[in-house]
């Protein structure tokens, strides 16, 4: 397990996040991106997921009065699985990315087409 501190783990997301093209995160519509400490009871190898409504599901009433989509990225299950530091911040930034894709409707089997998996 690599020992990282909250606020470096923190720091690991907002990397990601910066990384991704301005252009597309101008598309993300109403999602907040939440760092939790332990996947839910279950899965303890989860280290992300998107929980909304994607892009390609929204019909024209979305939105009036809807919650944003919520996107969670899991520290301790990735702190587990990774060998050191550099490995945490490339698994983040393939997490978020791949946690996005899923706000535009594009499902894992495509990911994993993709690399993003």
């Amino acid at each position: 397990m690599v020992e990282m501190t909250r606020a470096e783990f923190e720091e690991a997301v907002d990397d990601a996040i910066d990384s991704i093209p301005e252009e597309l995160l101008a598309v993300v519509d109403n999602v907040v991106i939440l760092i939790e400490d332990d996947s839910p009871s279950g899965d303890p190898e989860l280290l992300g997921l998107y929980d909304g409504v994607a892009l390609t599901d929204r019909g024209s009433d979305w939105g009036m009065g809807d919650l944003p989509d919520r996107i969670f990225i899991y520290m301790n299950p990735t702190l587990r699985m990774c060998e050191d530091a550099d490995h945490v911040r490339e698994e983040v930034a393939v997490t978020v990315v791949h946690e996005i894709a899923h706000h535009f409707g594009i499902d894992d089997d495509r990911l994993h087409e993709l690399g993003w998996g």
